[in-house]
């Protein structure tokens, strides 16, 4: 396994565990560049089928085969997924989530970061899962394209990824609703986060809001068909991008 090991600690890995073990009121802080700091309860890591957007509910309903559950957490969905019959295996880079996942009973969990390469080894999958606006796993723009690249060694042929993501350009707009972005800067949906628990502060994590226009413009140079399957009134979204 190559995932780097981090001297931070793992608040979220230690948020779901403190629920685990039955301290339903854990919760954590976030923060963020973009916004005020947001409170994150645990318990929303394990809600059950009808407690997910339907946004979520869509997109378990159109896996398929062999499934690779990426950024994990807590296993909500490999869990509702190996009930309905599925192989799945699901990843998170939180030691602490992975501990989580043994131990509510999902059968194949390992922790990787979704770049880990040995994820490639030896198998291969039919739906890469990246759901809780998972693209933003990939970090930054250039993430984005290389991990484009890496989920071809993941998919069998006709493999999908099924992802969410959502587009923040309302966080810019002005007092009459123009957007008023910094054309020298970063993309606007590039973010930095960090999460807050029992005083402990982890490290700082890039993470990506695409738009649709764009994710679609990267996966078709990618080589993958962009079928576009729910959208929300708070500009999220559900994709499908199959790989051709």
């Amino acid at each position: 396994m190559s995932t780097p090991v981090s001297t931070a600690p793992d608040t979220l890995g230690q948020a779901l565990l403190a629920y685990q073990q039955g301290h339903l009121s854990a919760t954590l802080a976030v923060h963020s560049s973009v916004a005020d700091e947001e409170v994150l309860p645990a318990a929303y890591f394990f809600r059950s089928l009808w407690e997910m957007p339907e946004m979520e509910r869509t997109a378990l309903d159109e896996c398929r085969g062999r499934i690779l559950d990426l950024g994990a957490g807590a296993g909500c969905h490999a869990l509702e997924l190996q009930q309905r019959g599925f192989t799945v295996k699901a990843v998170d880079i939180s030691m602490g989530a992975v501990e989580v996942m043994q131990q509510r009973g999902v059968r194949e969990v390992a922790c990787h970061d979704i770049f880990d390469p040995a994820l490639a080894r030896g198998e291969k999958f039919d739906t890469l899962l990246m759901l809780m606006n998972g693209i933003g796993l990939t970090g930054t723009l250039e993430g984005l394209e290389c991990f484009l690249m890496h989920a071809k060694t993941l998919l069998n042929p006709g493999g999908q990824i099924l992802a969410t993501s959502s587009d923040i350009s309302y966080l810019y707009e002005d007092e009459d609703g123009a957007l008023v972005f910094d054309l020298n800067g970063p993309y606007y949906g590039q973010v930095t986060y960090s999460m807050q628990y029992a005083h402990q502060t982890g490290a700082e994590f890039p993470w990506i809001f695409t738009d649709p226009s764009l994710l679609q413009d990267y996966a078709q140079a990618a080589g993958y068909e962009v079928e576009f399957l729910e959208e929300d009134d708070q500009q999220q979204y559900l994709v499908r991008l199959t790989l051709v």
